[in-house]
């Protein structure tokens, strides 16, 4: 199962960190992979290079993506992002039932 854990403080999202497979078919025919994967990069891509923030990003050996926005971070452009992806996510997860859990955290 993938599990997408959302970190908010004061009700604003500020990063996420993705991981797991989703086990929906084998490895590297798996729509429901390609797809959260497709998403993340999209995501953090498109905060650290189009909006060009420097939120924390980093990619474990076994496939994790975690983001962070700097503290201090308030645009919204970055949120909107932000909830795109949870919005995706929890889509697919409905769609996909038991291939992805979503945590909110509030930090």
């Amino acid at each position: 199962m993938i599990t997408a854990r959302f970190q908010r403080s004061k009700g604003r999202l500020t990063g996420f960190c993705v991981s797991g497979h989703a086990g929906y078919a084998d490895y590297g025919s798996d729509i429901v992979c390609a797809s959260v994967t497709s998403a993340v990069q999209l995501t953090a891509n498109g905060i650290t290079q189009c909006l060009g923030i420097k939120a924390q990003v980093s990619a474990d050996p076994d496939g994790g993506v975690k983001l962070a926005l700097p503290q201090d971070c308030r645009r919204e452009d970055a949120q909107a992002f932000l909830k795109a992806l949870y919005l995706h996510l929890t889509v697919l997860s409905q769609d996909y039932q038991g291939t992805i859990k979503i945590i909110d955290a509030e930090v």
